[in-house]
C-alpha cells in the first residue's frame, strides 16, 4: 500500500493472468533469453578465465617474475645482486641465472634455450625441482656437464637418462684459425614436465659453472631472476633493484617477456564477451515484442487510467516497471545458473564422457586432468549490469509508445 502507483500497477501486471496467452508466453521467452544468455556468458568466461589463469600459473612456475640483467654484457657482482633483492621484503626468492640459444644435436637436431642455474638456488624462483619426472636436478653438480631437458626435447631428440647430446652455442671464440662456434658434450641426467610446450620442447638446464667454463665468461652470468610475493609489482621492483646496483641493466617482468600472449588471451576474451552478448540482446529484443504488444492489449486499461488522473509519464512508468522486472528475473536466473553450472562444471563433463564413453579434453593433448574456471566477481558483476541495461533500453520504446495512447480514440470501441 506504501508503493507508488506505477510500480504498483506495474507489479499487478506482472503478476496478473493475461487475456492474451501469446503475451505471456513472449513475456517468459525473454525471461529465459536473458537468463540464457547470462548463463552463457558467465560460464564463457570463467572457462577462459581459467585456461589464461592455467597458462599462467603453469608458466610463471618456470619463468621468473622479473629479471635484472646486464646490459650489454655479463652481470659479474650478481652476489652483491642477489643480497640486495632479498633485502626487499616484496622479494621472495633470488637466483643467478645464465641463458644462451643453442642447437642440441642427438639423434635430431632441435633449437632450445640452455639454461645454466644453480641447483640447490633454483627452487626458490621457479618450481622446476618439483616437474622432474626423471633424475633430479641437484644431480647437475659442477663440473660433471650434466643436463637436464624437457620432456618433448628429450623424445625429439630421441634420449633418455644417460644419453649424450651436443650443445651447439650460438657463441663464437676466436681461434687461430678464425671464429668457431662453441660446442660442448653434456650426459642427460633427468627429464621434466613443465606442462607448457615452450619449456618442455624448448628449453634444457644445466649448472651454472659448467655453462660458465664452456662460454669463459669467469663469474658472470646473464642476471638474476626474482620471485614475488606479488607477481603485478614486478617492474617496481626490479626497476628499485636495479636503482640501488646504480649501474647499466636492463630490466624486465613476466608481463612484459610475454606480452604478446596475454594480450591475445585478453583480447579473445573479449570479442567472446561481445559475440555471447548477442544472446542476451535477443532475449530484449523479445522483450520489445512482449511490451509492444502488451501495451496493444492494455489499450482500454490505460485509457481508463489516464481518465482517472494518471499522466504520460506516470503510464510510462507503469510498462517500465513491468518490463525491468522481467529484466531483472531474467539476469538473476542467469546469474544463479551461470554461478551453479560454472562451479558444476567439471563435474558435468566428467559425467558426459562417462555416459558417451568418449574424452573431451586428453590429458596428453592439452596437459589437464580437468576443466579449469575462475569465476571472477568482476565478470559477473558486468554481465548482470549489462543485462540489466539491455532490459532496461528495451523497455523505453514500449512505455513511450503507451504514454502517447489516447484516452477518447481507446475508448471509442470499447
Amino acid at each position: 500500500m506504501f508503493k507508488p502507483v506505477p510500480v504498483a500497477i506495474g507489479l499487478r501486471y506482472l503478476r496478473a493472468k493475461r487475456r492474451n496467452g501469446f503475451i505471456s508466453f513472449i513475456s517468459l521467452a525473454s525471461i529465459l533469453g536473458i537468463a540464457l544468455g547470462v548463463t552463457a556468458l558467465i560460464t564463457t568466461l570463467a572457462v577462459m578465465s581459467g585456461f589464461q589463469k592455467e597458462i599462467r600459473d603453469r608458466m610463471l612456475g618456470m619463468a621468473a617474475h622479473a629479471t635484472v640483467s646486464g646490459y650489454g654484457e655479463p652481470l659479474q657482482d650478481w652476489q652483491r645482486a642477489v643480497q640486495v633483492a632479498m633485502g626487499d621484503p616484496r622479494v621472495a626468492g633470488a637466483a643467478p641465472y645464465i641463458e644462451k640459444e643453442a642447437l642440441i644435436s642427438a639423434a635430431n637436431n632441435q633449437p632450445a634455450m640452455v639454461r645454466a642455474v644453480i641447483p640447490a638456488e633454483e627452487g626458490k624462483v621457479s618450481v622446476l625441482p618439483q616437474k622432474m619426472v626423471q633424475g633430479k636436478l641437484s644431480e647437475l653438480t659442477p663440473g660433471s656437464f650434466n643436463i637436464v631437458l624437457g620432456r618433448e626435447l628429450a623424445l625429439w631428440l630421441g634420449v633418455g637418462v644417460g644419453d649424450d647430446v651436443i650443445v651447439t652455442l650460438a657463441d663464437f671464440r676466436s681461434t687461430p684459425v678464425g671464429g668457431v662456434q662453441t660446442m660442448k658434450r653434456f650426459k642427460v641426467s633427468g627429464i621434466f614436465e613443465a606442462g607448457y610446450n615452450e619449456f618442455d620442447k624448448g628449453l634444457a638446464v644445466v649448472n651454472l659453472s659448467d655453462l660458465q667454463r664452456v662460454l669463459r665468461m669467469g663469474e658472470g652470468v646473464t642476471g638474476v631472476r626474482l620471485r614475488l610475493h606479488d607477481m603485478d609489482q614486478a617492474f617496481a621492483v626490479a626497476r628499485a633493484l636495479a636503482l640501488k646496483l646504480k649501474g647499466p641493466y636492463r630490466v624486465s617482468d613476466w608481463s612484459e617477456e610475454n606480452a604478446n600472449l596475454f594480450r591475445a588471451l585478453k583480447m579473445e576474451k573479449t570479442v567472446m564477451a561481445i559475440l555471447l552478448s548477442l544472446i542476451i540482446a535477443m532475449g530484449a529484443f523479445n522483450l520489445v515484442s512482449s511490451q509492444v504488444m502488451l501495451v496493444t492489449d492494455k489499450q482500454a486499461d490505460i485509457a481508463i487510467l489516464r481518465t482517472l488522473g494518471l499522466t504520460p509519464a506516470q503510464v510510462m512508468q507503469v510498462f517500465m516497471v513491468q518490463g525491468s522486472l522481467i529484466g531483472i528475473i531474467g539476469t538473476l536466473t542467469g546469474v544463479l545458473g551461470g554461478i551453479g553450472l560454472t562451479l558444476n562444471l567439471d563435474a558435468i563433463l566428467q559425467g558426459i564422457e562417462k555416459i558417451f564413453g568418449v574424452q573431451l579434453l586428453p590429458e596428453d593433448v592439452y596437459y589437464i586432468t580437468g576443466l579449469p574456471t575462475d569465476l571472477q566477481a568482476s565478470d559477473v558483476l558486468t554481465i548482470a549490469c549489462v543485462a540489466l541495461m539491455m532490459a532496461f533500453v528495451a523497455t523505453l520504446y514500449p512505455a513511450w509508445r503507451a504514454a502517447r495512447t489516447a484516452p477518447a480514440e481507446a475508448l471509442r470501441y470499447e
